[in-house]
């Protein structure tokens, strides 16, 4: 990983000794587990499917793409395999999908009177890059429980080692990454589907997505390990930084400080009932043992991250939409910005407050808001927003406590070109009073601390454009642009421009 080890209060040393046990029993355990599935698949070449892994259990927005891209999270079309069952239903046993992400980013340099230990350098670096390869491997075991098993590997090379900024500019970075290749085992779960009528829908193959058909009433339970935000807060115009919007502050709530391990993965379950046009959903999760480390804390009813969200479907003008409310509490042993500010006036203020001084098991709760809306066949918006507490540090996401975003994409159909895709987004993040003055004093967060702090909103634009080039394959021209990184006004703005290049069947 880009990751200074400068960062106040965390000792990496500290369960290094751990983490190297456990990768060398992950890394005897994953080739059994690959064989395992490749026979389990019969490693069969993918039917068409989506890009990446959309909400198993979701309808697709109404803006959809040729079945033959990946863009958009649009449901594609599908042709039978040898797993294709009569009466007209087509449906999967099994099937096996792959991906591969390379995004490449400049940032320009930019004026700035100091920089901390934690800033973005103000100097221009012309090479940030991440390259991402995953598998997807899926088995039906019995009736209404399916299997699936994503190995992935990634290498990347970080703007400013992963610093200076809350709204950090490649969703495909990870704090666990570095320049050489790691390999992992990113999702191993299993999925249980009970219907209770109401009627049927098609499901479509895809990532992590067997074809075929589920009652529109029915509990879905999801356990094992996963991407948290593969369940909670989807979106269809802004989720995906692999065929999306790359900014992390756009690809999820901002201020949603979910739980995760360095790489974005954590163990734990979550259970969904659809009725119709609703959605309730429940999870708890696994916290990292400690702030924004990889091991991951099995004391899951101490440590944990809870979240409860609703969804409702509907239609405005013919046109559809979704509207999702989300709630979260976390458990963890976090630092306080004011108890870390209060230990450092008593102790004469010498050098800076440091919330690794004063950590102890503590709470964060925070709310969002997510809509998505169809304007018409080509063009659908999104807006999001969201607030946590801010009382304690950044555990397991970004230093965002208050964030508003919002954006369109448009299909190319009135340039003659309906494949493509045009995105532009917008989102304005905050930080809590109290974190303001912990930065102010000189404090440091795992992502941002310029040493001093002359506070305003961190602003985000980003737009990009998705240029179909084969029938699996996206060419994307990216630029983003951010006034006040790390929310100080006294830096910036910045400029960072990219390049990605996205194959998946």
């Amino acid at each position: 990983m880009d990751y200074k080890n400068t960062y106040a209060g965390t000792s990496r040393g500290q369960y290094a000794v751990a983490s190297h046990a456990r990768n060398a029993r992950v890394g005897l355990l994953q080739p059994i587990l690959l064989l395992f599935f490749l026979w389990l698949v019969g490693f069969q070449p993918a039917i068409a499917g989506a890009s990446e892994p959309s909400h198993p259990d979701a309808k697709a927005a109404k803006l959809t793409v040729n079945p033959d891209t990946q863009i958009a999270s649009g449901i594609t079309s599908l042709e039978p395999d040898a797993d294709t069952l009569g009466k007209g239903e087509q449906v999967e046993n099994r099937n096996s999908k792959f991906q591969v992400t390379y995004v490449w980013q400049r940032k320009s340099a930019f004026t700035a009177p100091y920089s901390g230990t934690n800033s973005l350098t103000p100097e221009l670096e012309k090479r940030s890059y991440s390259l991402s390869a995953t598998a997807y491997f899926g088995a039906r075991v019995w009736q209404g429980g399916e299997v699936y098993f994503n190995p992935e590997v990634i290498m990347s090379q970080s703007l400013s080692s992963l610093t200076g900024l809350g709204g950090l500019t490649n969703g495909e970075n990870q704090k666990g990454g570095g320049a050489n290749p790691t390999f992992y085992n990113a999702r191993l779960f299993l999925r249980q589907t009970w219907g209770f009528g109401g009627g049927s829908e098609k499901v479509e193959s895809a990532a992590n997505q067997l074809a075929g058909t589920i009652d529109k009433h029915r509990l879905v339970l999801t356990a094992g390990k996963i991407g948290l935000i593969d369940v909670f807060d989807g979106n269809a115009f802004s989720h995906d930084p692999r065929t999306q919007f790359l900014n992390w502050s756009l690809m999820t709530h901002g201020a949603f400080d979910y739980a995760a391990d360095q790489r974005g993965y954590t163990v734990g379950a979550a259970l969904e009932y659809y009725h119709d046009d609703w959605v309730f959903r429940i999870g708890r999760f696994e916290q990292p043992k400690e702030s924004n480390g990889l091991p991951l804390d099995s004391r899951i009813m101490a440590h944990h991250g809870d979240q409860f969200e609703i969804e409702h479907g509907y239609e405005i003008a013919g046109q559809p939409g979704k509207l999702r409310l989300l709630a979260f509490h976390n458990e963890a042993r976090m630092g306080g910005f004011q108890n870390a500010l209060d230990l450092w006036k008593a102790n004469g203020k010498a050098g800076v407050p440091d919330v690794g001084n004063v950590r102890k098991d503590q709470s964060k709760y925070g709310f969002g808001i997510n809509l998505e809306q169809n304007l018409d066949n080509d063009i659908g918006l999104f807006i999001r927003a969201s607030w946590n507490d801010g009382s304690t540090e950044t555990y397991a996401f970004t230093e965002i406590e208050r964030s508003l975003s919002g954006g369109v994409m448009v299909k190319g159909t009135a340039w003659s070109r309906p494949n493509d895709i045009l995105g532009l987004g917008y989102a304005c993040n905050g930080l809590s009073s109290v974190h303001r003055a912990y930065l102010a004093a000189g404090g440091l967060g795992v992502f941002i601390g310029d040493g001093r702090l002359n506070y305003q909103p961190e602003e985000i634009f980003e737009g990009f454009y998705n240029l179909n080039i084969t029938r699996n394959t996206l060419l994307t021209l990216d630029y983003q642009h951010i006034a006040n990184p790390a929310y100080n006004t006294d830096r910036g703005p910045v400029s960072v421009a990219g390049v990605r290049l996205h194959w998946g069947n």
